[in-house]
């Protein structure tokens, strides 16, 4: 995962998609920023991993 163009976690390592990574850093904003309850935000992360491809979001998904 990526902050501010500091590299947190190794890309050679990470088995994250592009979009994955750009929803988190997203989310990170989101959050930092108050529009994301952590609490929400753990409540998700201890749900059951989704198995399956990932479905290409469209276009300007991320846009608020």
């Amino acid at each position: 995962i990526f902050s501010r163009s500091r590299l947190l976690l190794s890309h050679v390592r990470s088995h994250l998609s592009a979009q994955s990574v750009r929803a988190l850093l997203c989310l990170g904003s989101w959050s930092l920023l108050g529009l994301v309850k952590d609490q929400d935000v753990m409540a998700v992360a201890v749900m059951p991993e989704v198995v399956g491809e990932e479905n290409e979001l469209d276009n300007g998904w991320d846009l608020i």
